[in-house]
Order: structure tokens, then C-alpha cells, then sequence
């Protein structure tokens, strides 16, 4: 800056300051791309947007708070008995179970409870005549929007991060305790239990050529036998392998087999040989035989990328619901955005009714969006309706819904 004395008076004139270069802030990553949008946002932003802003994200963290202490004392009194025969303690119960448990209920009721959020303050501004002010001052309808964007992106972004990685991890919490605590007589490794033994009876693809059974596996002691590899090429079996045990060695990481007998048929003769014991190198492990209804919450995403690629590749069943539970962690977040925008259109129109009927239709429009979602699952899974469909049915349905609103809505 420049320093002027003028009567005797330092006189400061300062110079011209340069905004940031915002491209300088960035790299190619996308951090860089992240904290560059959010600059941008930030640097736009008025006060209108600040106000309304606030309110979004106030009443969704006090709603979706306050439903979650309901919801913990609600199962705390269905579950006293489970808790009573597990005979552990308060902090026991507390770290191992509702550690999981509170961050599965928020992530599944997350879009209702914004939906419900926007509703409800929205619907409380236009019945104190705040949006009729702010379109009469000038203000465009799609500048009101914009806050609502912000917080719908905002709290989308949340959900998006939590399903892919946060969220697989508390439900390994709640998972791990419910099945050993809540559902022993319910759970895979009890429902099916082989006829022969304590364990149960796997049956699975290794490879494109070969087939895999192994009876009375305990996934517990990652132990089975017998087992049989049967290699196939041409439709016909051109191998026979079959060994008394099999068991995943913790030292070597391999899977090893004892008493193994080897039958093959080259050139139409009949060749065998034995082994005592045999490390094999197979394609999967121990976790990979431990299925139950958990698992496919309890990966991360790109752990359950890799599980569905394995189990395609050894022929499981069920892949579709794998399928659908990756594509519906990316549809949720939009979910998120999709009703932010449909609560503000209809909550921002001024009624005879106030709040009530506001909420009314917001209640309406969530049954309707979760039975969608719900009927979409259904069919994929069982079904031939493909996961990737199944799983953004309900968005595409809801982006002409909001455009619908949108062109109703008074401006």
C-alpha cells in the first residue's frame, strides 16, 4: 500500500485487492475441484441464501435427532430380553451394538427426514408470507431455489460419502451383535445346516472349468470335508479331485486339503494317484463362504464390487440383490436432492390449510416413493428387471414428478 502524510496525518491509500484466482487453488484432484465449487458457493452466497440455508439444515439435524433417541428407546424396550441373556453390560451394549445401530437408522431414514425437514419450515415461511415477500421483492423463483440446492447437494454429498464407506462399518456392528445375539436361530449358518454334520454344505464355481462342493463346513473354524473339485471342458468331466479335509491354513494363507485323491481321464484311460496333503491357491477365501443376510451391508463399496465379480464368477445366486444394494448407495443421494426440490415447490405455495396439508402430501409423496423403490427390489431380485434400473426406477419416476410441480408451481 501506498502512505501519504497529509497535515501532518499519515494518510494510508490502499491498493486494489486481487481476488483469488480460484483456478490456482486447484490441482487436477478432485479435492482441489471440491474446495474450488465450494468457494465459488460460498463467495456467491447472500444473506437470503444464509437464512434459508440455515433453517434447511437446522431442522433436519433437530428432526433427524430427535426421531433417533425415539427410535433407540423404541428398541431398547423390544430387545430388553436379548439384552438380559447376552449378560453383557451397558458400555458393551452400547459400543457393540448402538454404535451401529444409530447409523443405520439416520442413512435409512435420511431422505425421508430431509423431505419432511424442507416440508416443514418451507411450509412455515410461506404461512408467515416470507416467499410471497421475497418473489415481491424481485427475487426469481429460481434464485429462491438456490438455497435449497445448496443443502440438498450438501446434505447429499453426506449420504453419498457415509453409504460408500462409513455406514458398511456400522453395520458390521450391528450386524456382528444381532446375528450372534438376536437371530442364532435364524441365521445362514443355522438355516442351513448340513443333514451330515454341524456344518454346512457349499456348492460354488472356482473357475470356468471347475465346480466346487464341500460338506460340512464350519465357518467358524474355517474347516470342511469332505470336498470335491470336479473340472469340466466340453461338457465333459475330464477331472475328479476329492479330499477328506479341507481347511484355510492362517500361516500361509492357503487353502489346504488332506487325503487328496486325484482321477482324470487322458486319452480315454483312467489315471489316479493320492496325496497326503495338498496347499492349494484357490481364487477365494474364508471370508468368502461366510454369507448371511448382513453381508451385503457390511462391505464397503469396493469390497462389494469385488464380492459381486467373485460370486458371478463362481455362479452364486442372489447376485441381483448385490447388484441392486451397489446401485441404490449412488440413487439414494439424488433421492436426497429429488425430494429437497419437491418439498420446496409444494411447501412454498401459501394454503388455506397451513402445515397439516403441506405435510399430508409430503407423507403421500414419500409412501409413494418408498412403495416404488420397494416393488423395484422386488422385481429385480426375484425378477428379471435389471439391478441398475431397479435401483434408479424411483429417481427417473420423481425427476418428471418435480418437473411437473415445478411447472405448476406459482412463480
Amino acid at each position: 500500500m501506498d502512505v501519504f502524510f497529509c497535515i501532518g496525518t499519515p494518510f494510508i491509500r490502499p491498493t486494489k485487492v486481487l481476488a483469488p484466482n480460484l483456478s490456482q487453488l486447484t490441482s487436477f484432484s478432485v479435492l482441489g475441484r471440491l474446495v474450488q465449487l465450494y468457494l465459488q458457493v460460498y463467495i456467491t452466497m447472500k444473506k437470503l441464501d444464509w437464512y434459508i440455508l440455515k433453517k434447511f439444515l437446522s431442522t433436519f439435524f433437530f428432526a433427524i435427532f430427535l426421531f433417533t433417541v425415539i427410535a433407540v428407546v423404541i428398541d431398547v424396550s423390544e430387545k430388553t430380553d436379548d439384552f438380559v441373556k447376552s449378560h453383557l453390560g451397558f458400555t458393551r451394549i452400547v459400543t457393540d451394538y448402538y454404535l451401529g445401530f444409530v447409523p443405520h437408522i439416520v442413512a435409512l431414514l435420511f431422505p425421508l427426514f430431509v423431505f419432511i425437514a424442507v416440508i416443514f419450515f418451507t411450509s412455515k415461511m410461506a404461512g408467515r408470507s416470507e416467499i410471497v415477500a421475497i418473489l415481491a421483492s424481485g427475487t426469481s423463483f429460481n434464485r429462491w431455489l438456490r438455497p435449497y440446492w445448496i443443502g440438498g447437494l450438501f446434505l447429499a454429498g453426506i449420504l453419498w460419502l457415509s453409504n460408500q464407506y462409513l455406514i458398511p462399518k456400522a453395520e458390521q456392528i450391528r450386524g456382528n451383535f444381532e446375528a450372534k445375539y438376536f437371530d442364532p436361530n435364524s441365521s445362514y449358518e443355522n438355516l442351513s445346516r448340513s443333514r451330515n454334520g454341524s456344518g454346512s454344505d457349499m456348492y460354488f464355481r472356482i473357475d470356468s472349468f471347475t465346480y466346487a462342493g464341500i460338506y460340512n463346513y464350519d465357518t467358524t473354524l474355517k474347516r470342511g470335508g469332505p470336498v470335491f473339485l470336479h473340472r469340466i471342458k466340453n461338457n465333459q468331466l475330464v477331472e475328479n479331485n476329492r479330499a477328506e479335509n479341507i481347511y484355510w491354513d492362517t500361516t500361509v494363507r492357503k487353502w489346504k486339503m488332506d487325503f487328496v485323491i486325484h482321477r482324470s481321464w487322458p486319452g480315454g484311460k483312467e489315471k489316479v494317484f493320492m496325496n497326503s496333503f495338498e496347499t492349494m491357491n484357490f481364487d477365494f477365501r474364508p471370508t468368502d463362504l461366510k454369507r448371511d443376510k448382513y453381508t451385503k451391508d457390511k462391505l464397503m463399496t469396493p469390497e462389494l464390487i469385488r464380492f459381486i465379480n467373485q460370486e458371478e464368477l463362481h455362479g452364486a445366486e442372489g447376485i441381483n440383490e448385490l447388484k441392486v444394494e451397489k446401485g441404490r448407495r449412488d440413487a439414494t443421494p439424488i433421492t436426497v436432492l429429488l425430494l429437497t426440490l419437491i418439498g420446496a415447490v409444494v411447501a412454498g405455495r401459501k394454503v388455506r390449510g397451513g402445515s397439516g396439508v403441506h405435510l399430508a402430501i409430503g407423507f403421500i409423496v414419500a409412501a409413494l416413493f418408498i412403495l416404488t423403490d420397494k416393488f423395484s427390489t422386488i422385481f429385480s431380485t426375484k425378477g428379471n428387471l435389471p439391478p441398475i434400473l431397479a435401483a434408479w426406477i424411483p429417481n427417473i419416476i420423481f425427476v418428471f414428478v418435480v418437473i411437473a410441480l415445478y411447472r405448476k408451481a406459482p412463480k
